[in-house]
């Protein structure tokens, strides 16, 4: 969720920066540049502290192992016929 705000905010700084007509600086403009900067400087820094101060996402444990008890099975070897020839596999078995 950070990340997208992260980008949705960088896109909206970029459309409008590419909107507005840069005018020529001159040096008698009273300051109008360094407020620019400073107000800048100061947005850039309250939207870092609300992204950086947000809670982080919780952490989930799911249910831990569990014993089960039940019959007692085994693997056991047993030969079968195919039709074609005796084979063996392996079954289990629960008692």
């Amino acid at each position: 969720m950070k990340k997208m705000i992260l980008a949705a905010t960088t896109a909206a700084t970029l459309v409008a920066a590419s909107l507005v007509a840069p005018a020529p600086v001159s040096a008698r403009d009273g300051g109008a540049v360094a407020a620019g900067v400073l107000g800048g400087l100061a947005a850039g820094a309250i939207i870092g502290g609300a992204v950086a101060s947000a809670p982080p996402p919780p952490a989930y444990y799911g249910p831990g192992p569990a014993y089960v008890a039940g019959p007692p099975c085994f693997w056991r070897r047993e030969r079968f016929w195919d039709g074609y020839g005796w084979r063996v596999r392996r079954v289990q078995v629960c008692q």
